[in-house]
């Protein structure tokens, strides 16, 4: 009997990359062995995160000695992996088999395989130094789960912004009506000084500004780690050097301070989700925002915010070992790669297409994206391969997130390739995860909102001083 973690080939297979097996197939493969042998023990994780806050994650694996235990540890690694990236947390609890713990305790060190998670997850996002405690299942701390309520203040004069890797969305509101949009091309990665993004940031909300009869508020969203209107991790901010990062700390104060309104700043998923759960008027909705990489963010069944990381980009999703990595954490099979404009660029090589080498990012997605409305057969197969990798992710997703709804937007989705990504992924999930299909409705919205939404949602962040 084999010892090694068996992956599950997918029925529908990415028309660019046969050899992708996605998580979803292999953790429910896996879990079925487990169930089938008769002999399974519970293995829970827990993660603890700021002020008290935990998560916990119940599942099955082999027990210590079995034939399949060694099995148990990809199984393990890879959930303690996408938890941390969708949930957080500096201490990780792992309740179960004695080898598993060992095991993630050597892969989350400083000298481990995942020594970039030890040091973002601890120093970098709680300031904390990163533990992983073993224990049994019945001892793992219980959740502590905080959710808040977020935004749908339209009252007012208001500013709304997003800030991408490719551009800064920017929108004024009156009353909650859009009055004005305008999406800025700015390359933030590659800067060391900070006062390059606080420039680009100011002058589109004096733009924005400028439309407005009066300016009561201002709400913004970010990529990366944003904590009490701080961004604390970002890739925007990954060419500042950590002595004047302290001066990205501040931007967004700083600019609450000079505008002299209510400002609030937080995740750029989160107000992807908060979008998705205003324009249905529901709860249960997973945002997921395919730009200049992949965000996440979830509003709950009780229409909270859950204080989650939801930094899905990093989230593992394909267990092929030899697929493409992440150039910032290093870690293969993560979501950055197969929802983004990082995945448009990365497929089109295998089609014959090459976007100019001296456009920006946003220039070169819409070399591909103008081949895929001219009916470019590879272009074609691009976005069909990115509908075949989100529905099997989304069986995957449902599995830790409680969902109603999958609201799927971001400039990738843009033209075309919007419905073919739907479409591709409604097929995988009615034929391969019915259950899920039953429940779970799955949606673009329309042009409009795809591109203008996430700012007019941002603008709704700040309560008006009474």
């Amino acid at each position: 009997m084999s010892s090694a973690f068996r992956l599950v080939a997918p029925a529908f297979v990415p028309p660019l990359e046969p050899e992708f097996r996605p998580a979803a197939l292999a953790n429910r493969a896996f879990r079925q062995e487990v169930a089938a042998s008769g002999q399974g023990v519970p293995l829970v994780i827990g993660l603890e995160r700021s002020d008290g806050a935990a998560s916990r994650y119940e599942t099955v694996t082999f027990p210590d000695g079995h034939p399949r235990a060694a099995s148990n540890l990809v199984y393990a690694e890879r959930l303690v992996k996408f938890l941390l990236w969708a949930r957080g947390g500096w201490k990780v609890t792992i309740g179960g088999p004695g080898n598993v713990a060992e095991h993630i305790a050597r892969t989350y060190a400083p000298d481990g395989a995942r020594t970039f998670d030890y040091h973002f997850m601890g120093e970098q996002v709680y300031g904390r130094p990163f533990t992983v405690v073993g224990c049994r299942a019945d001892e793992v701390p219980a959740a502590r789960e905080a959710g808040q309520p977020l935004g749908r203040h339209l009252e007012g004069g208001r500013i709304g912004f997003d800030l991408g890797a490719s551009d800064v969305k920017v929108s004024a509101v009156m009353d909650g009506q859009a009055i004005f949009s305008e999406e800025i091309v700015w390359e933030p990665t590659g800067q060391a000084d900070p006062d390059y993004h606080y420039r680009h940031v100011r002058a589109a909300l004096e733009l924005a500004r400028a439309k407005l009869p009066r300016l009561d508020a201002i709400g913004g969203s970010s990529a990366g780690v944003i904590v009490d209107n701080r961004p604390m991790v970002a890739s925007l901010f990954r060419g500042v050097p950590k002595d004047r990062f302290h001066e990205v700390h501040g931007l967004f104060l700083r600019l609450r301070d000079e505008f002299g309104v209510p400002l609030e700043v937080v995740n750029d998923g989160d107000v992807t989700a908060l979008a998705g759960a205003m324009s249905l008027e529901d709860t249960g909705v997973l945002g997921i925002a395919l730009g200049s990489s992949e965000a996440g963010g979830y509003v709950d069944l009780n229409g909270a915010i859950t204080g989650w990381l939801n930094e899905l980009a990093f989230a593992p999703v394909d267990y092929n070992p030899a697929a493409a990595a992440d150039e910032w954490s290093g870690d293969a099979g993560v979501g950055s790669q197969y929802f983004s404009q990082q995945c448009v660029f990365r497929l089109a090589p295998k089609v014959g297409i090459a976007p100019p080498a001296d456009a920006t990012k946003a220039g070169r997605l819409k070399h591909v994206q103008g081949d895929l409305e001219a009916g470019h057969e590879g272009a074609t197969k691009i976005w069909q391969s990115i509908g075949v990798y989100l529905g099997y992710t989304i069986a995957h997703y449902a599995d830790f997130y409680d969902l109603k709804h999958v609201l799927i937007l971001g400039r990738v989705t843009s033209g075309r390739g919007g419905p073919l990504i739907l479409d591709g992924a409604k097929a995988v999930l009615a034929a391969e995860f019915p259950e899920i299909a039953s429940r779970v409705n799955i949606q673009l919205p329309d042009e409009k909102s795809r591109r203008v939404g996430q700012s007019i949602a941002a603008a709704s962040l700040p309560a008006l001083q009474g």
